[in-house]
């Protein structure tokens, strides 16, 4: 399998991509904290899927929770409200040593060979599978760690037609449909509950961004 970013035209070109992620990854976790506290995007996400946790909640609350994707581990102290946290991030490098909650979180590609401890009633993995070029393993994984009755709550970015350098510069492969997450989800034996999209209302405004690089790169 040829492993490549949607928009790029050659391999060349795919490295380029890839290249060019690495250097922003250098200060990334940084501005990724800073952008985390202060943007709107992300106060609204995390008010959604708190919602969706909250409304999700067994009797007796979540026995363990495991944030995938984690980065510091900022979304930990919410999630501490409901119960025991453990969190997955991939890049060691986006985990700052003297982080909060560094004792927390494991280092390294979420898949068998991470061999996370015991079972969970939570899976989140929040804006995650897009990052991964076989997301499949991915999920079965996850499926492996919940709980018989377990939750795994997912986000991704919708619409390819919505592809803009945002989406290059931080390595995703695809954008998804409610109808190609079913595919995914039904291939790799996840149930699904429910789904939704959300901030659909920003489609116009991601439409226009991506006219306009159309333009300018002409």
């Amino acid at each position: 399998m040829r492993i490549c970013l949607p928009r790029a035209r050659d391999q060349r070109s795919c490295k380029g991509a890839q290249n060019l992620t690495l250097i922003v990854r250098a200060d990334y976790g940084k501005a990724y904290r800073e952008l985390y506290e202060r943007h709107w995007w992300w106060r609204a996400r995390e008010k959604m899927v708190l919602e969706g946790i909250r409304a999700n909640q067994p009797v007796g609350g979540w026995r363990r929770i495991l944030d995938v994707g984690c980065g510091d581990g900022l979304f930990f102290d919410r999630l501490l409200e409901f119960g025991d946290v453990q969190g997955v991030e991939p890049f060691e490098d986006l985990v700052d040593k003297s982080a909060k909650h560094r004792s927390r979180i494991h280092i390294g590609a979420f898949g068998e060979r991470l061999q996370v401890d015991g079972q969970f009633s939570l899976i989140l993995m929040l804006d995650v599978l897009e990052h991964m070029p076989e997301p499949e393993p991915a999920i079965r994984y996850a499926l492996q760690l919940l709980d018989p009755g377990g939750v795994l709550l997912v986000t991704v970015p919708a619409f390819t037609v919505l592809w803009t350098t945002h989406d290059t510069i931080n390595q995703h492969f695809t954008r998804y449909t409610k109808e190609s997450f079913r595919k995914l989800a039904s291939q790799a034996g996840l149930h699904i509950e429910s789904e939704r999209y959300f901030f659909h209302w920003l489609f116009p405004a991601k439409i226009a961004a991506r006219i306009a690089e159309r333009i300018f790169r002409i």
